[in-house]
């Protein structure tokens, strides 16, 4: 299904809960590819962002493992069916992008989930719009450019998109970059490749450019949300100690290990939707603080005056 929704319009909801859709949603005059896969659920919908060059289609396994949540995701600029922008952009950019996006889909508040790359987004739209945000889910990811960085070998093979056009080079690296169950399952190269289209050079390249010097250190103290931190235990890509920064700094946050490498929403949808999902759908509970420093910078939010500081607080 497509819909190219014209500016201020929202869209109606009419499929089926487990049904998935695409729309050709204009935002700002940037065309986006957006999927939506329609849950039963009575909460808000997950919006998820995706990790770098990866087109929609590479979530479908976990958005196809969701039982009850609405999720939204869709094509960054220049990846996938979202044509490429003129100019770069920031992370701070696409967060605004994407509270556009929701906005015009209808909904006010949203869950928010990142992978990899796409959890530098997250963070932003967590920080950017702290009212829209209700929880957030970091899946395999860092604190942009301060992270623990991975072996300069895996690094080197990140450094261009030629993973996704060349199906050979993928099978070649795959278990190098990703680890976990990509080491004793070729056929899971091959499935994850079939689903890889659209990845522009330039488009890449702007991905790895919004990055560039950007760091959520500073104030992930102040992210109000309670937080789900997944990170696999055998992460060639993005090393786990990752995860307990995340987790140690964030002050509501919890994090959870996954025994899979750095695709595990991808080799693991059951159980990492299952994980997410109970995460969000419990509504007794506050996230307790997983470690001392973040029970240390949860008091210290809880001092300190929220100033303006570029935030959009609706």
């Amino acid at each position: 299904m497509s819909e190219d929704l014209a500016s201020g319009d929202k869209a109606e909801t009419v499929a089926k809960p487990g049904a998935l859709e695409t729309r050709q949603v204009t935002i700002g005059g940037q065309l986006l590819e957006v999927a939506i896969r329609h849950g039963g659920g009575s909460g808000p919908p997950l919006l998820l962002f995706n990790g770098i060059g990866a087109n929609w289609e590479l979530a479908k396994p976990f958005l196809d493992a969701l039982t009850s949540t609405t999720a939204i995701i869709f094509d960054v600029p220049g990846v996938g069916g979202s044509p490429r922008p003129l100019l770069p952009y920031r992370p701070s950019t696409l967060a605004r992008l994407a509270a556009e996006l929701v906005a015009k889909l209808g909904y006010a508040q949203v869950d928010v989930a990142g992978v990899s790359w796409g959890g530098g987004i997250a963070q932003q739209f967590a920080h950017q719009f702290p009212k829209r945000c209700r929880r957030l889910v970091l899946a395999a990811t860092a604190a942009g450019f301060t992270m623990v960085p991975a072996s300069p070998s895996v690094l080197w093979k990140m450094a261009t998109p030629r993973r996704y056009t060349d199906k050979d080079y993928m099978n070649r690296v795959a278990a190098d970059i990703y680890g976990g169950a990509f080491r004793d399952d070729p056929s899971l190269i091959g499935r994850h490749a079939a689903g890889m289209h659209g990845t522009r050079s330039l488009g890449y390249l702007y991905q790895l450019l919004a990055m560039a010097g950007w760091t959520s250190l500073p104030w992930l103290w102040s992210l109000p949300q309670p937080t789900l931190v997944l990170m696999g235990s055998d992460d060639p890509l993005v090393p786990p100690i990752n995860g307990h920064i995340l987790a140690g700094l964030i002050p509501n946050a919890e994090l959870r290990m996954i025994d899979d490498g750095h695709l595990f929403l991808v080799t693991r949808p059951k159980e990492t939707a299952a994980l997410i999902e109970a995460f969000l759908a419990d509504e007794s509970r506050e996230v307790a603080p997983s470690s001392l420093l973040s029970r240390t910078t949860n008091s210290l939010r809880d001092l300190v005056p929220m100033s303006g500081g570029g935030r959009n607080k609706s």
